[in-house]
């Protein structure tokens, strides 16, 4: 569902690392903006004047300027006030904007500025874990890792004198050490209360996605052992993960260690305002 986004009201709120990351982008953001519409520009020095900020906007409709981590917090710290089903919210995606183009963001300034002008409100799903927490794009749980022995204690070898000799005499550089080797999880993954997997079968990774019809897609990647194992699909309202000290990823966020945690899926939870055209 779709609906204009006519308010010329807008509350700009620039995230403190984005003014790091890439301030060019933000002031043809806020160029933008402020020709385009009646623009308050706020510049929170970090989360609490973020939030305090967000919270004072009355009538004018947010905007945030930031990336995928400042869009996460707006909606999680709008769903925590129980004020996110009456906001429409506008990003401009600046530093990493994977998450806001996954949701339909254009991924540069002056055409995400322009779609907060001309855009239109459209009603999203995301998800809700039993924690409060929500996940707006994907949610991953990667492979345990090992990592690197515990050395031993250190010799002459480890002084910096020795190492300068070898570095000189060495006719090429070391080899670096090779990256920690993927464990495998022991998971069980239900949707709507039907088992997909079991802990006695390890696996490399899961996702889940909300869609836009109340549902989220699930996928189970198999440990594979020779061939590639294909995944396992499946769908539902209700996706619930049990395992051993798990950690997972949502949005641009690591979130645990758990042993036990549920989404649900809350259609049309939001709205955000994409480009007219979409």
């Amino acid at each position: 569902m779709a609906t204009s986004a006519t308010s010329d009201q807008l509350l700009v709120i620039i995230d403190p690392a984005a003014r790091q990351a890439d301030g060019e982008s933000v002031r043809i953001a806020k160029d933008v903006l402020s020709a385009g519409a009646a623009a308050k520009v706020c510049l929170p020095d970090g989360p609490e004047e973020f939030a305090r900020a967000l919270g004072r906007r009355g009538s004018r409709r947010p905007v945030v300027v930031g990336d995928g981590r400042a869009l996460a917090r707006t909606v999680a710290l709008l769903h925590r006030q129980r004020e996110l089903a009456g906001c429409a919210l506008s990003v401009v995606p600046v530093g990493d904007t994977a998450l806001a183009e996954s949701l339909g963001v254009p991924g540069g300034a002056v055409a995400a500025a322009r779609a907060v002008l001309d855009g239109v409100a459209r009603r999203l799903d995301l998800l809700v874990d039993d924690s409060d927490g929500v996940v707006l794009g994907a949610l991953g749980i990667p492979p345990l890792t090992v990592g690197p022995a515990a050395g031993p204690v250190p010799s002459a070898a480890d002084r910096p004198w020795y190492r300068s000799l070898v570095r000189t005499l060495a006719p090429r550089p070391a080899r670096p050490p090779a990256a920690p080797a993927p464990c495998p999880s022991r998971l069980r993954v239900e949707v709507d209360g039907e088992t997909v997997v079991d802990l006695d079968q390890p696996v490399e990774a899961v996702s889940v996605t909300p869609g836009s019809d109340g549902v989220a897609a699930v996928r189970v990647r198999p440990l594979s052992v020779g061939a590639a194992a294909a995944p396992l699909l499946a769908s539902g309202r209700t996706v619930t993960v049990t395992g051993t000290d798990f950690r997972y990823r949502a949005d641009a966020t690591v979130s645990g260690p758990v042993r036990r945690r549920t989404w649900r899926v809350a259609e049309g939870a939001w709205a955000l305002v994409l480009p007219a055209e979409r």
